[in-house]
């Protein structure tokens, strides 16, 4: 489809925070001695790397009036990205998160979002925000779990259709910021009809599709563990039939699949390889997935070029040490992927 012209390419919304990662890499986390503080939220880390790329991004975000919320503002606004539509909110806290490194598989991490700022974005938020002057509209599933947040997001993707602003979720499932993980697949399939693009792991898929009783019977733990059991090509396929024209789906060292919905109903398949690298970890390689597809996807790339892309920041970012502030520029991804015979 033909992308309007406007002052954005894309638009943020959903969470920010201070990510204090352990320097210890390997240690166990009762072990970590120091951090390095970097800036951290899913929607945050995608506006920071499609900015690196190119993009003119724009980020709606809550952040308390505390030095985190000066921490955040000072990256940002460094990396350019326009924050003037980000409101500090009196009497609530910026985020942060505490994150240990023990790769290959492990990588715990803490949220500290009690009395959280930006989860009270509200409406008004949305209204004085650029989503009918920004081409694309990205927000994370974590925007949904409490209200003012969870009702403003559901408006601006309402706004956003209406307006021909495409919009683009990031499921982004996060167990312990629900009080019940059940309700997180019944809110996300309440906004799909109001979305074009999906992103999202196997698990995160399930989780917001339990689409059957036996799935729907799982315990809260069962589901909180973020190990859900299912069917994922049928979920897949409810996913897709809710509204949303395309989904990809993120298959870690295999790259990603692309499932695209055709005017008869059934489904197309793009699969788009990774790059393999040796992980330190995996915090934010979503995120610069996201940041890379978006970039591709607003310069008419083509599926699989934006989806290669986004791979490859991924590939990046699973080397460093933290999320947005290694996120890379175009110039260290055509350099990474010379390697490998380009994209």
């Amino acid at each position: 489809m033909t992308k309007p012209s406007r002052a954005y390419d894309t638009l943020h919304m959903g969470r920010s925070s201070i990510d204090l990662y352990a320097n210890e890499i390997g240690a166990p986390f009762e072990e970590i001695k120091n951090f390095g503080a970097y800036v951290g939220g899913s929607p945050t880390n995608i506006s920071v790397a499609a900015r690196r790329l190119g993009l003119k991004t724009a980020l709606l975000t809550g952040l308390g009036e505390d030095r985190v919320g000066d921490f955040i503002l000072h990256f940002l606004n460094r990396e350019g990205v326009e924050t003037k539509f980000s409101p500090r909110k009196p009497g609530h806290r910026s985020s942060a998160v505490v994150l240990g490194i023990e790769p290959p598989d492990k990588f715990p991490l803490v949220f500290y979002r009690d009395n959280c700022a930006d989860i009270e974005l509200s409406i008004d938020d949305v209204l004085a925000a650029p989503v009918a002057d920004s081409r694309i509209l990205q927000f994370a599933g974590t925007n949904l779990c409490k209200d003012p947040s969870r009702s403003a997001t559901i408006f601006a993707a309402e706004l956003a259709r209406q307006v021909n602003t495409e919009v683009v979720f990031d499921i982004d499932f996060r167990p312990d910021q629900w009080h019940d993980p059940r309700a997180f697949g019944v809110t996300v399939r309440s906004v799909l009809p109001h979305v074009d693009i999906v992103i999202g792991t196997n698990d995160e898929i399930n989780a917001a599709m339990l689409v059957d009783v036996g799935q729907i019977s799982l315990t809260h733990s069962q589901i909180s563990d973020a190990r859900v059991a299912g069917d994922t090509d049928k979920a897949i396929r409810v996913l897709l039939s809710l509204g949303p024209r395309a989904l990809l789906q993120k298959r870690g060292e295999d790259g990603v699949r692309i499932h695209l919905k055709q005017d008869d109903g059934s489904l197309e398949q793009i699969d788009v390889p990774g790059y393999p690298v040796e992980i330190c970890n995996i915090l934010g390689a979503g995120d610069a997935f996201g940041g890379g597809f978006l970039y591709g996807y607003v310069n008419d790339w083509g599926w699989y070029k934006s989806a290669r892309l986004g791979n490859a920041c991924g590939a990046i970012v699973v080397t460093k040490h933290g999320c947005a502030n290694f996120m890379p520029t175009m110039q260290e991804v055509l350099a990474f992927v010379e390697g490998y015979g380009g994209f």
